[in-house]
């Protein structure tokens, strides 16, 4: 669930629906040549994004971003991968330069498959366009009663602890599992302090970046309060900030998550070749595999519960769990509108006028 400090600004805020919302992005998609069913899949992890509260990956920062790349020809528009190993509960994908948003639930699908027959399945993708938020792919799972795993591997923008330049990329990390009557657990995070779309979203609204956040030109932690401007005067930092608050952990969680989504392809890091796309892990464990499928979703629920009933510290009012504020978020979202800002519905106006589309309804 985003913070507060990136939240839309409620004088800035326009409400659009969810229907109306899908419906522009689907057609978007179609008039840069991607097929109505991968265009309608696409429009679901934006829209799905946006309706959990998570901003930075939703319509508002992400899809200008896949127009560009495909009128620049740096993303294939057509349906299709190609299985270059495969194994009864594993496989590799060669992308060829599809966006991650098409090929992201495909990968967890067939990941899914596997699980059913042996258990456990993983699938990682190399030579990819952008995957989004990696937790819509783990839930995936969670609602076909399987646990979820994801793990991304792309970019060069965070500054390994010491390091004087970027050499990892933000690398999130997403989990997620059912439960009965509690919402599934999600967690879905950047192995960075800050996740980098957010840091676009913070000079959109206008909110400074904190302390330990990122770095200057030269690696040192900036340790003030400040704005950014020109996304080009800072790097990133790890999750942690400086050594003495834990930066070497982020930046072995993002090593992790670098060996799992992009070695696992047989593919090269981005820091050994700059531009060479995304890769992915994509993992579903069947839960019947492992114990009893009721039995797990009861301690689920016992152990999520006691979580969220926990006594909250002074000035709080409660205790969350990840996922439970976004599960929220989708209710409320669903009921009143996506907020959107007011700039974000210029660039629509814009694009749709260019494209001969119908503007998008508010």
């Amino acid at each position: 669930m985003i913070l507060e400090r990136f939240k839309v600004p409620e004088k800035d805020q326009v409400l659009v629906s969810e229907a109306a919302l899908r419906r522009t992005v689907t057609q978007i998609f179609e008039k840069l040549g991607v097929s109505p069913e991968d265009s309608a899949e696409a429009a679901d992890v934006l829209t799905m994004t946006d309706l959990r509260g998570v901003e930075t990956h939703g319509v508002s920062n992400m899809l200008r971003a896949y127009v560009r790349d495909y009128k620049a020809g740096k993303l294939d528009p057509r349906p299709g991968w190609k299985v270059v190993r495969e194994s009864p509960g594993t496989a590799v994908i060669d992308a060829e330069r599809r966006l991650g948003v098409i090929v992201g639930p495909k990968g967890m699908r067939l990941a899914m498959d596997k699980a059913r027959r042996v258990g456990i399945g993983v699938v990682t993708v190399f030579n990819s366009g952008h995957f989004g938020a990696i937790g819509h792919y783990a839930m995936q799972a969670a609602q076909e009663d399987m646990v979820g795993v994801c793990f991304t591997g792309a970019g060069l923008s965070v500054v390994p602890t010491f390091a004087t330049k970027p050499l990892l990329g933000t690398n999130p990390i997403a989990l997620a599992a059912p439960a009965r009557h509690e919402a599934p657990m999600l967690f879905d995070a950047a192995t960075s302090a800050i996740a980098g779309n957010k840091i676009r979203l913070a000079m959109r609204v206008g909110s400074p970046l904190l302390p330990g956040w990122v770095t200057d030109k030269e690696g040192t932690p900036i340790m003030e309060e400040k704005p950014v401007f020109d996304r080009e005067e800072i790097f990133q930092a790890p999750l942690g900030g400086t050594r003495e608050q834990g930066s070497h952990k982020g930046y072995g969680f993002a090593l992790m998550a670098e060996v799992l989504s992009t070695l696992l392809a047989g593919a090269l890091p981005t820091m050994l070749v700059p531009g060479s796309g995304s890769k992915n892990h994509f993992a579903a464990y069947h839960i019947e595999a492992f114990t009893d499928l009721e039995q797990f979703k009861t301690t689920m629920d016992e152990m999520l519960k006691t979580l969220r009933t926990a006594k909250p510290m002074a000035g709080q009012e409660r205790v969350l769990y990840p996922g439970l504020s976004e599960a929220e978020e989708v209710l409320h979202r669903r009921a009143h509108g996506i907020p959107l800002h007011k700039e974000v519905l210029q660039w629509f106006a814009e694009c749709t006028s260019e494209m001969g589309l119908a503007p998008l309804a508010q």
